[in-house]
């Protein structure tokens, strides 16, 4: 076996610097365009009593060992949203948090167990406001690294031109000839039959234990994410509220939600929504993603009561979360997450 040089290796590093000093430039630039917009730093701990209700989430976990010798069980966080949003409970308006976060069962071109995740909250503005955002961040980042445009996997496309808004269902009718509206209930209760009978009809393949999430996750994986961000960076609208855990329906129509997602060469950069504000929703939607995460993985996680508390007093208010190492990559165009994190979480190699 090929013994694979460690990322410190004289010969690595001087490749990878030039992809790092661009991400200390583009780091640079974006607490200034924050600082600008009056939005404050804030710092979230990274311990979390629970590091998030999403099924397909997946934590590291500790534990604080108690004066008196119990052990308080504790997890890395997967994103600072539960800190956040008790912050805005407190009374904060614009924050802004450049802060490292952990995932399990994550690692890849585009994935590291331990990124930068680059998450900002306007409170009393609309979550449209935050697309603007992002294709300022795209510009910003674009301009840092003095490129007219971001290639990954040969796709390419302009950073600086408008990006395209596509509701979720008009992109599964343009990519997958698939009529989402069409495989839920009139009060947007999903229909796993009619799924089936869609996907067998698009000629894709599913198992028979596949949930209706699962089916929407597969079509969108293998039709519609490919397709995104190519030319123009693509803001994915509107998910179905079954697939929007954190965000509140649309108020012209509660069988979608107030979510998008950001893509730029197929790859995915953002999740922005209208945060939901009721605690009792949420709490019910954590406990279906919890049901859903002990039947595909055999574990759950505690929902944190001290954030469901505090959102019973948050203020309407968007929010959104950006994968700041990948916004790096295709600015700096470097081809793998790892290029642009400064020491990689080492990995283990077999003799």
């Amino acid at each position: 076996m090929t013994k694979i040089s460690p990322w410190w290796a004289p010969s690595n590093h001087l490749d990878r610097r030039p992809f790092l000093l661009g991400r200390n430039r583009i780091l640079k630039n974006t607490r200034t365009f924050f600082e600008e917009h009056d939005f404050l730093e804030v710092e979230t701990a990274a311990l979390q009593t629970s590091p998030g209700n999403e099924a397909h989430l997946h934590a590291f976990e500790t534990a604080a060992i108690l004066s008196n010798g119990d052990r308080q069980p504790l997890y890395l966080h997967t994103s600072p949203e539960f800190a956040c949003k008790k912050l805005l409970a407190a009374g904060e308006k614009r924050i802004v948090s450049f802060g490292k976060v952990y995932r399990n069962r994550e690692r890849g071109v585009l994935h590291h167990p331990e990124f930068t995740m680059l998450e900002w909250y306007r409170v009393g503005e609309n979550y449209e406001q935050l697309m603007q955002d992002c294709t300022h961040l795209l510009q910003l980042a674009a301009e840092t690294a003095q490129t007219k445009s971001f290639t990954f996997r040969n796709r390419t496309m302009d950073p600086f031109a408008e990006p395209e808004r596509l509701s979720v269902a008009d992109a599964f009718m343009r990519y997958a000839a698939i009529d989402l509206l069409q495989t839920m209930s009139a009060e947007g209760i999903p229909d796993l039959k009619k799924m089936r009978e869609a996907l067998s009809q698009a000629n894709i393949r599913f198992a028979e234990d596949d949930t209706w999430s699962d089916m929407f996750s597969k079509v969108l994986v293998e039709k519609i994410e490919p397709n995104l961000g190519e030319g123009r960076a693509t803001i994915l609208d509107q998910y179905p509220t079954h697939e929007a855990a954190l965000a509140q329906p649309c108020a012209d129509d509660p069988r979608f939600a107030e979510r998008f997602e950001l893509y730029a060469c197929g790859v995915e950069l953002a999740n922005a929504f209208g945060e939901l504000t009721d605690a009792q929703e949420q709490r019910r939607r954590f406990q279906i993603e919890m049901v859903e995460k002990e039947r595909l993985y055999n574990e759950t996680y505690p929902l944190d009561e001290d954030f469901l508390q505090a959102l019973a007093v948050m203020p309407p208010a968007s929010g959104a979360a950006l994968g700041f190492d990948r916004l790096v990559m295709l600015a700096t165009g470097a081809l793998r997450i790892d290029q642009v994190i400064w020491t990689p979480v080492a990995e283990a190699h077999s003799e």
